[in-house]
């Protein structure tokens, strides 16, 4: 799957505009908060600056921050390097790097260094996909443990992963 395509699913996913009071994000464009903008801008960003995000732009900032910035390019397997950038578009990059730790078996330290990478690289692809899936799930059964007002999410959420693991 080309990154063209990851992004492009990205988007599709994230939608448009969304500012619901229980996100704890924030307002998103695209699925781009207020802080990921404003990394990506080098500035802080304003509303009317998410609001007038480009679907170009969301491109460049999704491949420039979640692919090409964290070094998710030695993943070979591109069904789990589009799980990978899902997780971290969706759940923050420390986050995603954590649960690719847990599934592969490093230290979840939030650090892509080079056992981590080296552990992703000999896996066997099949079984740690499933595995991050699995981690991911998770994931979103703590968020919502730890804060119910967040199950107003949990259909998405649900959906989200499941589309990962029909692809397994």
């Amino acid at each position: 799957m080309p990154i063209d395509d990851i992004v492009g699913d990205i988007l599709l996913r994230e939608g448009g505009w969304v500012d619901h009071e229980a996100d704890r994000g924030g307002a998103t464009n695209m699925g781009v908060t207020l802080p990921t903008l404003s990394d990506w801008l080098g500035r802080q960003a304003t509303i009317e600056d998410l609001k007038a995000l480009t679907e170009a732009d969301a491109r460049t900032l999704y491949t420039e921050l979640y692919i090409t910035k964290p070094g998710f390019g030695f993943i070979p397997n591109q069904k789990m390097l589009a799980l990978v950038v899902d997780m971290s578009v969706n759940h923050g990059l420390k986050a995603a790097v954590k649960m690719l730790q847990r599934a592969v078996g490093t230290e979840d330290d939030g650090v892509l260094g080079p056992k981590t990478k080296d552990a992703v690289q000999a896996a066997n692809y099949g079984q740690l996909y499933l595995r991050l899936c699995a981690e991911r799930v998770r994931f979103y059964g703590r968020l919502i443990t730890k804060n119910p007002s967040q199950s107003v999410f949990a259909a998405g959420w649900a959906n989200r992963a499941a589309e990962f693991i029909e692809e397994a």
